[in-house]
């Protein structure tokens, strides 16, 4: 047993550090060490290859810029003229509506598919397997030709007795479906397949045991889906759907082969008119990447919003690294 000299005594009944033989000096409860004892120098090695790549990539970036700005044949002049042209709004007004309205309606489509998909029932998973299976599998561009030509396959939209028993309204087919109209069923109906699969995903990725708690709440089926189910598969569901609005946003560009006035559309009869295909081009170009650019943005803050435990991983390490210290980033 080691035995303690006075001094060894007197500093421990004093309660205070020994510089010889304690050198770490004892923090008291809740005190923080300084930030300098938990500073990390970080070397970091050399890398020829990275700095080669980034010099090559920054100067096929200048060169392509340049290249481009300085080109005679693309007219700025005529670019800055159309940019805010009033029939080059009114087409970018129609592609944000079709937008807007194709990804409403395909979520509502989706997550009905995706409940059937889900159902207990042989006869409603074969139905939405099969809806699926040809949406998918068809091009959109076939799909949005077939709807603006529906009247060759029914020149008349009736309500009524079905097998020939007497109606009650008729419209001409070719009055419905126009090309607007044809747009937001084929953009509508398409993009419901896809997201059917993406609502069935992220309802998959919750645990079953959700459901069990919740049925064990006297919740009816609905509502366990609606507030138990689907808030928690808003993670899995949000990145992906986030994507396919952007993707639908330039998607809405097919719309301009049945004449469905959007802006890709109005750009075309432009160019035809005047022979500047190349501005014009550039001018819808510009909108689309600024239609997209506000779609990301809006996004990144939604899956925030759905992601809140997803702090910065630097400063949640650092708070955990630090004793005595918690933050919103610390992991208990």
């Amino acid at each position: 047993m080691t035995r303690l000299s006075k001094d060894d005594t007197a500093v421990e009944a004093a309660g205070t550090p020994d510089p010889v033989h304690d050198p770490a000096p004892r923090l008291g409860p809740g005190t923080a060490p300084p930030d300098d004892e938990f500073a990390f120098k970080v070397t970091r090695r050399p890398r020829p290859g990275r700095w080669l790549a980034v010099l090559l990539a920054a100067a096929c970036t200048v060169w392509l810029t340049y290249t481009v700005v300085v080109n005679p044949n693309l007219h700025w002049d005529v670019i800055a003229e159309y940019q805010f042209d009033g029939v080059i709004l009114e087409g970018l007004w129609v592609t944000v509506q079709l937008t807007l309205i194709s990804m409403t309606a395909g979520i509502a489509i989706g997550v009905l598919i995706a409940v059937m998909q889900l159902s207990e029932s042989p006869v409603l998973r074969l139905t939405a397997s099969a809806y699926t299976w040809f949406f998918r599998g068809t091009p959109l561009l076939v799909q949005l030709i077939f709807w603006f030509n529906l009247a060759l396959l029914f020149p008349v939209i009736s309500i009524g007795i079905p097998f020939d028993g007497p109606k009650l309204v008729e419209w001409q087919t070719n009055a419905v479906i126009t090309g607007f109209v044809a747009a937001l069923l084929g953009l509508s109906i398409n993009e419901g397949a896809y997201l059917a699969e993406i609502v069935r995903a992220g309802i998959q990725s919750v645990d079953p045991g959700q459901r069990e708690a919740g049925a064990s709440l006297g919740l009816s089926n609905r509502q366990i889906l609606t507030r138990v189910v689907l808030p928690q598969a808003m993670r899995v569901i949000i990145p992906p759907f986030g994507n396919q609005f952007i993707s639908m946003l330039k998607t809405t560009s097919l719309v301009s082969v049945i004449a469905g006035a959007d802006l890709m559309t109005v750009s075309q009869h432009l160019y035809l008119a005047n022979f500047e295909v190349i501005a014009l081009l550039m001018v819808a170009s510009l909108w689309y990447l600024a239609l997209t650019t506000v779609a990301s943005v809006a996004q990144h803050f939604i899956e925030r919003r759905y992601s809140p435990g997803a702090a910065p991983l630097r400063r949640r390490v650092l708070t955990n690294l630090v004793p005595g210290r918690t933050g919103k980033g610390a992991v208990s």
